[in-house]
């Protein structure tokens, strides 16, 4: 999204209020997050020193996210592979490589969106359900580039990927898909 507009400012100040100066009124969290779901841009300063606060607002825009019941995104082996980036010979790349990552997906989403559009119907479920095996083959590659000689406690990650049945590609199927996928990252984050 390149555009000419400069962004809005966005004032914080010592008693936490956000202060909008294009609309002059306080700002919630909640409201820079609709903001950042418009593709708004904005920057944070800090009203009294001035200093540039925008990634740590957004870390925190992140941090409530994640409390709300039901909206986890990064599921915690990823956090505490991120932790251990931190300080590492790799932590330079991480960003670039993140990004690179981020931009990849919401490709890859608008093609799912208008695959979904296009055929809606059964067909659109198998669409989504090869997309789902997509993402997640590109997100897995890309964690063992990261960690190629990252040890696991108790072994090695159990890479098996089951596949439906053919023509299976019914609602039921991709549930006990996504269920069979919940319990292994549950299983890895208990470890």
């Amino acid at each position: 999204m390149a555009t000419d507009k400069q962004p809005t400012v966005i004032k914080k100040y010592a008693n936490r209020r956000l202060y909008h100066t294009g609309t002059s009124t306080y700002v919630t969290l909640e409201d820079l997050a609709g903001m950042v779901r418009k593709g708004e841009d904005f920057i944070v300063n800090d009203a009294k020193s001035g200093d540039d606060i925008t990634r740590s607002v957004l870390t925190q825009i992140i941090f409530e996210q994640e409390n709300k019941e039901g909206q986890n995104l990064l599921p915690v082996t990823v956090l505490r592979q991120l932790i251990r980036f931190y300080g590492d010979s790799l932590q330079a790349l991480v960003p670039s490589y993140l990004e690179f990552s981020m931009n990849n997906l919401s490709q890859e989403q608008q093609k799912l969106r208008d695959q979904m559009t296009q055929a809606f119907g059964p067909s659109a479920f198998q669409a989504m359900e090869e997309q789902v095996r997509k993402n997640m083959s590109f997100f897995t590659d890309a964690m063992r580039m990261f960690a190629p000689f990252a040890k696991t406690p108790g072994g090695a990650l159990e890479t098996k990927s089951e596949q439906p049945a053919e023509g299976a590609g019914d609602l039921e199927t991709l549930k006990r898909q996504m269920a069979d996928m919940q319990a292994k990252l549950d299983k890895l984050a208990r470890k």
